[in-house]
């Protein structure tokens, strides 16, 4: 169930200026440059979780590890988790040990509409048929979407506050987020000056801010910082001003104590480029490329699969 409680026209559609800001200074782009070479993050240990959905529906978890070279761990496919060639967006995924399986969820759009989509499986990554199998319709009108995330902030300790939100960017640019309250999404916010953005990625979340690494169209990568105060206004940093236009996606995750593990994909040549980001602070940002990934990115979907408790401190 949506509830928009605050409509975008009374909440005053707030505007993300990402144009003249995508060109840094010669000074920027010199120590952009100096800091290439170097991050903070130990990358030997850091590992992505990659889950896709195939065409027929199946659902795919395999890891991308920072190794040298860059390795791939044995796929391990789930059969008719989805309709075939339905699912049109997906957000990060939950992966939760249960007994010798998983339990898994997260959002979809299928068929213009969000879905909220559960399942486990076994110790052989099939369906398994003691638990219920969800994809649950939440609302209509996401046909016009280019994206959806959902983060969630589950904090270690039970005595901090928790929190759920939904983001999703509509094809006229404008990027809108939700609060789960309990018995349904409420919206917050929106923000304009999205729409040169091909790929996004969240990187930080804190108890007041969540922090995304976005490309452009123009090839510039920058960080969006989002307050999660009500209509806050979210502001930007360029980390480069150039050659970061091929990648149609963006999945990243955490890498050592304050960096990330960003993953990039070409759709055009179905391939894929790891890199590790040290934490985020504008020009001055380490970021190291680790190579290709020896994997075809042939799915109509990929996403992350975060554990329960999942740590974010890139941003």
């Amino acid at each position: 169930m949506f509830r928009k409680t605050v409509g975008l026209a009374s909440a005053g559609v707030l505007a993300l200026g990402l144009g003249a800001a995508m060109v840094p200074s010669a000074q920027a782009a010199q120590a952009a440059q100096s800091t290439a070479g170097s991050t903070t993050a130990t990358t030997a240990a850091c590992a992505l979780r990659l889950g896709s959905v195939t065409s027929t529906g199946a659902f795919t978890s395999r890891m991308v590890n920072a190794t040298a070279p860059i390795t791939i761990g044995g796929v391990r496919g789930t059969a008719g988790v989805f309709p075939a060639n339905q699912v049109q967006h997906i957000s990060t995924f939950t992966g939760t040990p249960l007994g010798s399986g998983e339990s898994r969820s997260g959002l979809t759009v299928m068929g213009g509409a969000l879905y909220s989509s559960s399942f486990v499986v076994d110790g052989q990554s099939q369906l398994d048929p003691h638990y219920p199998h969800n994809n649950l319709r939440i609302g209509g009108g996401w046909s016009n979407y280019r994206w959806i995330e959902q983060s969630i902030l589950r904090p270690a300790n039970a005595g901090d506050p928790a929190r759920t939100l939904l983001y999703g960017q509509r094809t006229d640019g404008i990027t809108q987020r939700w609060i789960s309250d309990g018995s349904g999404w409420r919206i917050t916010s929106g923000v304009g000056g999205l729409s040169t953005v091909k790929g996004i990625a969240l990187i930080g979340r804190t108890a007041t801010s969540e922090t995304f690494l976005a490309n452009t169209r123009s090839g510039a990568l920058v960080t969006v910082t989002w307050p999660t105060k009500y209509l806050a206004a979210p502001t930007s940093k360029v980390v480069r001003g150039t050659t970061w236009q091929g990648f149609e996606q963006l999945i990243a995750t955490n890498c050592g104590a304050s960096g990330t593990l960003l993953l990039g994909i070409d759709k055009e040549t179905k391939s894929g480029y790891l890199y590790a980001v040290g934490h985020a602070n504008g020009t001055s940002t380490a970021v190291k490329s680790l190579g290709k990934v020896p994997l075809t990115f042939s799915d109509p979907q990929y996403f992350r699969i975060a554990p329960k408790y999942d740590v974010l401190n890139g941003g």
